[in-house]
C-alpha cells in the first residue's frame, strides 16, 4: 500500500472512506479515555475528517498527520477557513485556531515534530494499512507518543478471504498479540456495518464488525 495509492485516490474523489458526520462511536466512548480538554490529541492519518472538527468542539488541540495536501486543503476549504502555512523540514504544515495538520509522511514524524499528546484518535488509520505495515504504525505510534497517555481506536473484522481491503481487517487476536505488551486494551463498542458497505454485501459476506476499543499505554 504505497502512498501513491492514497495520493490517486484523493486525486480521482475516490474517497469512500471518507465520513461527512461525526463518527458516532466517537461521540459516545471518547468521555472514557478522561483527557483533560486543552490537551494535544494527535489523529493519525486525518484525510479531512469532520471528527476532529468535534475534538476541537470539546475543548482539545488536534494534531492532525495526513500525507495528501489535496485532502488537508479541502478541510480547510470546507470549513471556510484560511490556514497558516509553514514549512517545517520536509512537512508543510498547516496551522489555524484549535489545530495544525502535518502534511508529509506519517512514519517521518517525530515527537518533537507534534509535541506533548495526551491521547490519540484512529479510527480510519489502522485498518487503512495492510498486514505488512500496520507493526509499523504500532511502532511510530508508540515513537510519538508518552508513556503516560491513551487512545480510542476503531477497527473493522470480516472474512478478509472474501475481500480484500482496503478497509483491512484488523482482529482483536492481532491486536492482543502486537499491542498488549504495551497497551492494555478495552473493548468499549462494536456493532455489525455490512449494510453499510456495498463492496461488503457484494463481496457475499456475513458479517463486518466494527470493534471500539479504548487504549491505556502501560508503564514498562
Amino acid at each position: 500500500m504505497q502512498a501513491d495509492f492514497w495520493l490517486q485516490r484523493w486525486s480521482a474523489g475516490q474517497i469512500g472512506f471518507h465520513q461527512s458526520q461525526v463518527n458516532q462511536d466517537l461521540r459516545q466512548s471518547w468521555p472514557l479515555l478522561q483527557v483533560a480538554p486543552g490537551a494535544r490529541v494527535l489523529v493519525p492519518l486525518c484525510g479531512k475528517s469532520q471528527d476532529m472538527g468535534w475534538l476541537m468542539g470539546q475543548g482539545y488541540h488536534v494534531v492532525g498527520a495526513e500525507l495528501s495536501e489535496a485532502a488537508v486543503e479541502s478541510y480547510f476549504t470546507e470549513r471556510g477557513e484560511q490556514p497558516h502555512i509553514t514549512l517545517q523540514g520536509d512537512f508543510k504544515v498547516y496551522a489555524a485556531p484549535g489545530i495544525e495538520i502535518w502534511c508529509g509522511d506519517f512514519f517521518a514524524l517525530t515527537a518533537r515534530d507534534i509535541g506533548r499528546c495526551a491521547a490519540f484518535y484512529d479510527r480510519a488509520a489502522l485498518i487503512a494499512l495492510p498486514a505488512d505495515m500496520r507493526e509499523r504504525y504500532v511502532q511510530q505510534l508508540e515513537a510519538l507518543m508518552p508513556q503516560a497517555c491513551s487512545g480510542l481506536l476503531i477497527t473493522l473484522e470480516y472474512d478478509q478471504n472474501l475481500l480484500e481491503g482496503p478497509p483491512f481487517s484488523v482482529p482483536y487476536t492481532w491486536l492482543q498479540s502486537v499491542m498488549s505488551g504495551s497497551w492494555k486494551i478495552k473493548k468499549v463498542g462494536g456493532q455489525d456495518t455490512l449494510h453499510s458497505s456495498p463492496k461488503g454485501l457484494k463481496a457475499g459476506l456475513e458479517r463486518m464488525d466494527e470493534h471500539v476499543y479504548v487504549l491505556e499505554r502501560q508503564s514498562r
